[in-house]
C-alpha cells in the first residue's frame, strides 16, 4: 500500500514499499540470465569495444560499458535490484574486503596502514519520519578525525544501489588524497571523510523522494558540527542530477524538503557533476553520435524517466508551474538564469566532468555553459575527456585504478579544500 507524504504544501510524493520477489519472477530472471544474457552481453561488449577502436581511443574500460548497457537496458529494476545487493549489504562486504586486504600489506606499503585504520562499518541511519523510505549515510573514512567532508549522491539510474566501484572512488580519489598525507606526515589536521547517501531507490520512490533525502543528509551534516565552507557534494550521473537538483533546493528551498539555511556568510565549499543527467529529452545531437558507443542510449533514459517521474505529483506541479528542481535543463534559457542565478551564494564553485564518447555529453556542456553565462566570475570547471564515456570515473574505480578521471578529481577536490 502506498504512502503518501505531504509536508505543508501541494507537493506530494509517494513511497511504495516493495513486494517480495515472486518464485515465478525468480524462475524468469534466471532462464534470462542463463539463456538469453550471454548473448546479449556479447553483443553489447562487441559493439562498444569495436566503436571505441574504430575512432582510436583505449577499448578495454569500454567492455564494461557493454555490461552496464545490457543490465541497464535489459533488465527490469526489479530484476536488477534483485540481483544486486543493496547499497548497505554492499558496503558491508566493501568494507571487509578493502580492510582484509590493506592490512595484508600494511608493514610494506603505508597508506594501506592508514585505509586499514580508517576503514569501518559505520552507517548512520536517517528517521524514516523525516525522509520516507530506507535512506541512511555509509561512511568511508573516519568522521570522527575528519575536517573535511564530502557528501557522495551515488548513480546508477535511481534504480540501481551503490556500486563498489562508487566506494572505491571516494576511496581513491578523496579519504586517499594525497594532501591528506602530507599534512598527516607534518603533523597536522585535514582528513577527509564521506558520507555516501543510501536514498530510496525508484519506482519503490518517486521524485522528489530522493531529493528529500539528500537535503536531509546535508542538514545532518550541518547539524553536526561540519562547516558549510568544508563540506562538498555532488555524484555522478542520476547522482550528477540529485546534486543540481540539491543546488536548485538551496536557492529554492523544495516544500517537500527539509530547509537548509547557511550561516550568514558561509556556503558550501563546492559541488560536482560527473556526466549528469539533466534534462528528459532524449534529441540531444550526442545522444545520435554517441549512441553505440556508450552505456547508455536513449532508450534506456526514456524507461529511467518513467520509472523517476511517471506519477510522481510533485513533478507534475513543477512543469505546469515552471518550477526547475527536478531537471535544470528542462527549463527555457530565460527561466534557467532566474533559478540558477546567484549560486555563488551557496556554493563555492562547481566542478562538471563529462566524456566526448558519452550520449549525456551534450547535457553537461550545456548545463556548464549556462551557469558560467548567468553567474559572472563564479567559479566552473568543466573538463572533457575525449577518451571517456559515461561515468568512468566509477570504472577506473572498479577496476582499481588511479586514472585521469580520478586524477582530475583530486584536483579539483584539493583545491576546493587546500587552495
Amino acid at each position: 500500500m502506498a504512502t503518501s507524504f505531504t509536508p505543508s504544501s501541494t507537493f506530494t510524493y509517494t513511497y511504495q514499499p516493495v513486494e517480495p520477489f515472486t518464485t515465478i519472477e525468480l524462475i524468469g530472471l534466471i532462464l534470462r540470465l542463463f539463456f538469453i544474457a550471454p548473448a546479449r552481453i556479447l553483443l553489447h561488449t562487441t559493439r562498444c569495444f569495436l566503436s571505441a577502436l574504430s575512432r582510436g581511443i583505449p577499448p578495454l574500460l569500454y567492455l564494461m560499458c557493454g555490461y552496464v548497457r545490457y543490465a541497464l537496458g535489459e533488465l527490469t529494476p526489479r530484476q536488477m535490484q534483485h540481483l544486486f545487493p543493496n547499497s548497505r549489504r554492499s558496503y558491508k562486504r566493501w568494507v571487509a574486503s578493502r580492510r582484509y586486504s590493506a592490512s595484508r600489506s600494511a608493514a610494506q606499503v603505508p597508506t594501506n596502514a592508514f585505509v586499514a585504520s580508517r576503514l569501518a562499518y559505520d552507517v548512520e541511519v536517517l528517521p524514516q519520519d523525516t525522509v520516507g523510505g530506507d535512506a541512511a549515510i555509509m561512511w568511508v573514512g573516519d568522521r570522527r578525525r575528519a575536517t573535511k567532508i564530502v557528501l557522495f549522491l551515488h548513480g546508477g539510474g535511481y534504480i540501481l544501489p551503490c556500486q563498489p566501484g562508487h566506494l572505491d572512488w571516494c576511496l581513491r580519489a578523496y579519504v586517499k588524497h594525497p594532501k591528506v598525507q602530507e599534512l598527516m606526515r607534518q603533523g597536522e589536521d585535514g582528513e577527509v571523510a564521506v558520507a555516501v547517501l543510501q536514498y530510496t531507490l525508484a519506482p519503490e520512490a518517486k521524485y522528489p523522494g530522493q531529493l528529500r533525502q539528500a537535503a536531509a543528509a546535508l542538514a545532518h551534516l550541518l547539524r553536526s558540527g561540519w562547516r558549510a565552507g568544508d563540506i562538498v557534494f555532488g555524484g555522478d550521473s542520476a547522482g550528477g542530477n540529485l546534486t543540481v537538483q540539491l543546488l536548485g533546493h538551496l536557492l529554492h528551498p523544495h516544500p517537500a524538503a527539509e530547509r537548509i539555511v547557511l550561516p550568514e556568510g558561509e556556503s558550501i565549499a563546492g559541488a560536482f557533476a560527473v556526466s549528469p543527467w539533466v534534462s528528459v529529452r532524449t534529441d540531444w545531437e550526442s545522444f545520435e553520435r554517441n549512441g553505440w558507443v556508450d552505456m547508455l542510449h536513449g532508450g534506456m533514459i526514456q524507461d529511467i524517466t518513467v520509472h523517476l517521474l511517471d506519477g510522481a505529483m510533485g513533478y507534475n506541479v513543477e512543469r505546469s508551474e515552471g518550477l526547475g528542481w527536478a531537471m535544470a535543463l528542462d527549463m527555457d534559457e530565460e527561466a534557467f538564469g532566474e533559478w540558477f542565478g546567484g549560486l555563488g551564494r551557496v556554493v563555492g564553485g562547481l566542478y562538471v566532468t563529462v566524456g566526448e564518447q558519452e550520449i549525456l555529453m551534450d547535457q553537461g556542456v550545456e548545463f556548464a555553459e549556462r551557469v558560467r553565462k548567468f553567474n559572472p566570475g563564479f567559479p566552473v570547471r568543466l573538463d572533457k575527456s575525449r577518451n571517456e564515456a559515461h561515468d568512468f570515473i566509477m570504472l577506473e574505480a572498479a577496476v582499481q585504478k588511479d586514472g585521469d578521471a580520478i586524477l582530475r578529481m583530486r584536483d579539483w577536490v584539493g583545491g576546493v579544500f587546500w587552495p
